[in-house]
C-alpha cells in the first residue's frame, strides 16, 4: 500500500477531517486524522495492518505494544499479521501503565504501534514502559506521521503516511483558523 493509497482510504472513509482542531498535544491544526472512522472497517484494518507489518517484519518482534486508545485496533492487527503477542498500555490517573496482568520479560523484543504521531508523547510514554520493564524496543510503526520530521525516538520509525500538516500554538493562530471554533475530536 502506497502513502497515496492510504491517504485515499482516509478520505473515502471520512477519517481525514478539515476544520479547526485541538490536538492531544495541545497544538491546533486545520486537519485531523480520526483513525477510528477508517478502522471501523475490518478490510481496511487488515490492509493497513498488512502494510505496516510488511515494513517491520524483518525486526521479528516477540510482542507488539500499543498505547490505548488510538493504537489498539491497528496494534492488534499488526501483531496478528506478524503472528506475535499483543499488549497495550492504558491510562491510570492520567499516565500510561501496563494493567490487566500484562507483563514484559527482560530482554523481550517489542514493537510500538500507534495510529497517529504529532509530537510523539504517548509513543514515548510507551517506550519508557517497555524499558522500565526490561524490554527491548525495536522500532515504532504508525499509520500517520504528522510530526513534519520532528520526532526522534532514537529507533527506526516507520509510517504509512508522512504528511506535512501545519500546527499552531493556541496563542499563535492564523486569522482564518482563529475565526473557526476549535473542536477536540480525539481521545482526552
Amino acid at each position: 500500500m502506497t502513502a497515496t493509497e492510504a491517504l485515499q482510504v482516509f478520505r473515502e472513509t471520512g477519517a481525514l477531517l478539515e476544520g479547526h482542531f485541538i490536538l492531544r498535544s495541545g497544538l491546533r491544526s486545520r486537519q485531523y486524522f480520526q483513525c477510528a472512522l477508517a478502522l471501523q472497517h475490518m478490510p481496511t484494518v487488515e490492509r493497513f495492518g498488512a502494510a505496516l507489518a510488511a515494513k517491520v517484519r524483518h525486526l521479528a518482534p516477540a510482542t507488539v505494544i500499543a498505547p490505548a486508545m488510538g493504537g489498539l485496533v491497528i496494534g492488534q492487527e499488526v501483531a496478528r499479521q506478524l503472528r506475535c503477542r499483543f499488549i497495550f498500555a492504558e491510562k491510570e490517573e492520567g499516565k500510561l501503565v501496563l494493567r490487566r496482568g500484562f507483563t514484559i520479560q527482560p530482554g523481550e523484543r517489542l514493537l510500538v504501534v500507534e495510529d497517529v504521531v504529532t509530537k510523539g508523547g504517548r509513543v514515548q510514554e510507551t517506550l519508557d514502559i517497555v524499558r522500565q520493564h526490561g524490554g527491548v524496543p525495536l522500532a515504532v510503526a504508525v499509520l500517520v506521521d504528522r510530526s513534519n520530521g520532528t520526532v526522534d525516538f532514537g529507533l527506526p520509525f516507520f509510517s504509512l503516511i508522512q504528511m506535512h500538516v501545519e500546527t499552531f500554538a493556541p496563542d499563535q493562530l492564523p486569522p482564518d483558523l482563529a475565526a473557526i471554533p476549535p473542536v477536540k475530536p480525539g481521545s482526552k
